[in-house]
């Protein structure tokens, strides 16, 4: 059994695809995204006698904010069926050689396990890491699972739901796969828009012609256009490996909402992502706490409608090899929570006032 740095992106990528940790955060392709988020990307792997892969890690080398220190991060990773297994340990290992040689101060795994997993808990406890409260990826988001047939689907959707993809196509609205940089365009300026009106931060074109370009190649990625007399007022990006497809970006207009295209472009999505073999379909993040009001609730309620369940994953669990570092750079999160809590309250504040 040995570690190594691994460069076969169909080996790294079948092995991830048939894990039960399977995430599209940990495909090989999201490593040549890095540089799009500010990082470097390490894929780490253990391989039996046989060559075979059994354990791997795809980090992102990534530098903490006001300390300007390195640490390393694991989106979704590491990736081993059992983190029981000797595979693990030598992985680690590994690991923390490499963040010597990068000065990485920790590193930080998020790994694609349930949460409250007493098997994963104990092994990490085992091998030294620490719970942190303060996640990169958001913890809980929102799957179905698209196993049934088509007509089975559509009866465990709510029945509203189910007459907004029917009213779509009866209002005009049609989609297509988008093909080529015009349509990437399109669904560009609409995700500014979307951006803008929802408040929340997108990366610059490159990056989604990135994602395209990397896994469309592949057959892994489509965009979805919904369209309503020639104009392009909504779309989806949507991503798979294994047995799991990911609704990655949306983007709607402020004009034509009433017709509905958000209702069919998920139905159509979920249409492709089960043509390809997949067996569930994640539209990511929902409210930590799924209460009315919280923030991301109208997107909860907008993907709870197409039938599902809740899933958490696992806690963030960071491996510190620089204390003091450390030290600071948890005291410098539980700031940034203070400050953000605050702003969060100050509406509430100025409303009672």
């Amino acid at each position: 059994m040995e570690a190594r740095i691994i460069t076969d992106r169909q080996q790294w990528n079948d092995f991830v695809a048939a894990s039960p940790c399977c995430n599209i955060t940990q495909s090989y392709e999201w490593g040549e995204l890095a540089p799009h988020l500010g990082a470097e990307a390490l894929r780490m792997g253990v391989v039996d006698d046989d060559g075979k892969l059994c354990a791997a890690v795809l980090v992102l080398i990534s530098r903490a904010p006001i300390l300007r220190q390195t640490y390393f991060y694991a989106p979704r990773g590491p990736i081993v069926d059992d983190p029981a297994s000797p595979a693990l340990t030598v992985l680690l290992n590994f690991v923390r050689v490499e963040a010597r040689k990068h000065n990485a101060f920790m590193l930080k795994v998020e790994p694609s396990v349930l949460d409250n997993d007493t098997h994963w808990l104990t092994i990490l406890a085992r091998r030294g890491f620490r719970k942190n409260p303060y996640a990169t990826h958001i913890r809980h988001e929102w799957v179905l699972d698209i196993q049934a047939d088509e007509k089975s689907l559509l009866a465990a959707m709510k029945e509203k739901w189910r007459y907004n993809i029917r009213l779509a196509a009866r209002k005009g609205i049609t989609v297509r796969r988008g093909e080529g940089q015009a349509d990437l365009d399109a669904f560009y300026r609409l995700y500014e828009t979307t951006s803008e009106r929802d408040q929340f931060f997108i990366h610059d074109k490159s990056h989604y012609q990135d994602v395209m370009r990397l896994y469309g190649e592949g057959e892994h990625a489509a965009l979805f256009l919904a369209e309503y007399e020639g104009r392009t007022i909504a779309g989806t990006i949507i991503l798979w490996l294994g047995k799991w497809s990911w609704y990655m970006y949306g983007a709607s207009s402020n004009e034509e909402r009433e017709r509905m295209p958000n209702h069919l472009l998920q139905w159509t999505s979920m249409q492709w992502a089960k043509a390809h073999g997949c067996s569930y379909y994640n539209f990511r993040g929902i409210p930590d706490r799924l209460e009315e009001g919280q923030e991301l609730w109208g997107v909860y309620v907008f993907k709870r409608g197409f039938g599902g369940y809740a899933m958490r994953s696992l806690e963030t669990h960071d491996l510190v090899y620089q204390p003091l570092i450390y030290e600071a750079y948890r005291k410098l999160l539980d700031i940034k929570r203070w400050r953000d809590e605050r702003k969060r309250q100050q509406p509430k504040e100025q409303t009672h006032a």
